[in-house]
């Protein structure tokens, strides 16, 4: 039996109201995630002061967009996908929605499960998921409070599992590189593909032509790195002949000042600057 197939009876047997509170692409790609996964419409509720076409069309599907926390009675889980800036903005409106025992889920980046706690009660996991959500192909990373229980982390696995992998840990203060490399990483990919294509444009290729050998170079490989078992050193390994092509380029890559060295100081000014959303 897949994964997929799996993850699909967790959540078909989630039990209570669950608030999304942010629909925003991480937000909305969860939730895009939960209902094609078989997730119950009529048990999700959706506070987004500004829908988009889909977010409202998903209200015939049962979703209940904006409601009250009158309407919506006692809610289960609370899952937190808000711009960490606007977070403690919306206090008021988050511990409406919650008691002592709601699981609350929280996907903001740098967002503390002691600050969690502090603007919304109830019983927190703290987690990263990264923008391959939207095609089902995330890493999230989750860490969960002391007073979850067994049943409450369960769930929250489920629901982020929808959107791809999952990995927990138990340290905290590991967050904050897991932000700077999971988290972050796309941009840096994407960065590579938008690089690669410009180099190759510097060396003769047409524009369109260069973006598309780029575009499709990253995208292949990746999806080699995710089928192969090999590890990504050996599968570099595999492509480098000694003396040729790609070996010329990799001196270049590899040199002190190449990209080793690069991506050392980005993962470390993104884990940085994620410890600084904390305060």
């Amino acid at each position: 039996m897949s994964s997929a197939v799996t993850n699909a009876q967790a959540l078909q047997h989630i039990t209570g109201t669950i608030v999304l509170a942010g629909a925003g692409k991480m937000g909305g790609a969860m939730l895009s995630g939960w209902l094609a996964q078989g997730l119950d419409a009529c048990g999700v509720g959706v506070i987004e002061p500004q829908p988009t076409e889909e977010i409202n069309a998903l209200t015939a599907k049962g979703i209940r967009l904006n409601p009250s926390p009158k309407d919506i009675g006692a809610v289960a889980t609370l899952v937190v996908a808000l711009k960490p800036q606007m977070f403690r903005e919306a206090e008021a409106m988050l511990k409406s929605f919650t008691a002592p025992s709601t699981l609350v889920v929280s996907i903001m980046a740098g967002a503390t499960i002691a600050s969690i706690e502090q603007v919304c009660g109830g019983m927190v996991v703290r987690a990263m998921p990264n923008t391959p959500a939207a095609i089902g192909r995330g890493i999230t990373v989750a860490v969960a409070a002391k007073n979850v229980s067994a049943a409450q982390r369960a769930v929250a696995d489920a629901l982020l599992r929808a959107t791809g992998s999952v990995e927990w840990i138990d340290d905290e203060s590991l967050m904050d590189a897991v932000t700077a490399v999971s988290g972050s990483g796309p941009a840096y990919i994407f960065l590579l593909a938008e690089e690669l294509a410009r180099a190759g444009v510097e060396a003769g290729l047409p524009p369109e032509l260069a973006t598309r050998l780029a575009r499709e170079t990253v995208a292949g490989s990746g999806e080699l790195l995710h089928r192969s078992e090999a590890s990504s050193a050996t599968l570099r390994q595999n492509v480098t002949s000694p003396g040729g092509t790609t070996a010329a380029a990799l001196e270049v890559l590899m040199a002190p000042d190449g990209m080793q060295s690069l991506l050392t100081r980005a993962v470390a000014a993104a884990t940085k600057r994620s410890k600084e959303l904390a305060k």
